[in-house]
């Protein structure tokens, strides 16, 4: 009978331990443009509430919409856009309103030239063989890029030289690393730590040439009753994470 007692109790324990678990684990998907700024709000977070569990993927938004369309479990999503998040919420897949919390900007970034010179023309000059850009058919970032190099004319003339990234860092690491001479990325990315130590140069590229980088997030059907998951998103509209977000380039329109 003893044994049975202290089964019985274990196996409780065990169970209150899980739901604890779940209660404060929150998984998150985000864009690859987000990292320098995610990883200083999840951090920002953890000191109002320590025992959370904050576990963060990052990847392209249109990958991450796709899994998701197919259940895969995520608490939250943070796209690099508008579209996908509406679109989920379309679908019945959130729980929560479609809230933005910055809008990016594109820029050119090299360490091979200055960009700032020629601007935008800085992408014909003949020493320029390799030119990457995200995947504009899942990259917010990606499509943005097509946008605006067409709106110069320059699409058609530099095609055979683009270098796809899955994601929006991923061709930053293709800059960084010289497999391409130059590239058209986050400004949040061009401003983190990492890129920054690169030595390479930027330049902003016009946001009228290109439909704006609203980006946005929205909490899933994952998280119901995940009490963590409710107040991390509404952490994220809290001072401190717009100050972190606007450091990181994300501009509060």
């Amino acid at each position: 009978m003893k044994q049975i007692k202290w089964t019985l109790i274990l196996l409780i324990l065990t169970t209150i331990t899980s739901f604890c678990m779940a209660q404060t684990t929150v998984t998150i998907a985000a864009a690859s443009d987000l990292k320098p700024a995610m990883d200083s709000v999840v951090a920002a977070y953890k000191l109002t509430d320590p025992t959370a569990v904050i576990e963060v993927t990052y990847g392209s938004s249109g990958k991450f919409f796709e899994q998701i369309s197919n259940d895969a479990p995520f608490d939250i999503f943070f796209s690099a856009d508008i579209d996908y998040p509406n679109k989920l919420k379309a679908k019945n897949f959130t729980i929560s309103d479609v809230k933005t919390y910055g809008y990016g900007q594109l820029v050119l970034w090299s360490k091979k030239v200055d960009p700032n010179v020629l601007k935008m023309n800085t992408l014909l000059n003949a020493d320029i063989t390799k030119i990457a850009i995200a995947n504009p058919d899942h990259a917010p970032y990606g499509a943005r890029a097509v946008e605006s190099l067409k709106f110069y004319n320059l699409y058609d003339k530099l095609q055979s030289k683009f270098v796809l990234g899955e994601n929006i860092s991923q061709t930053a690491q293709f800059i960084t690393t010289g497999a391409a001479d130059i590239g058209l990325i986050a400004l949040s990315l061009a401003l983190s730590p990492n890129m920054q130590k690169e030595g390479g140069k930027y330049y902003i590229i016009p946001e009228d040439s290109h439909s704006p980088l609203q980006q946005a997030y929205v909490t899933l059907k994952h998280a119901q009753g995940n009490t963590t998951a409710t107040k991390f998103y509404n952490f994220v509209s809290s001072a401190t994470a717009i100050t972190i977000l606007k450091k990181y380039g994300f501009s509060q329109k």
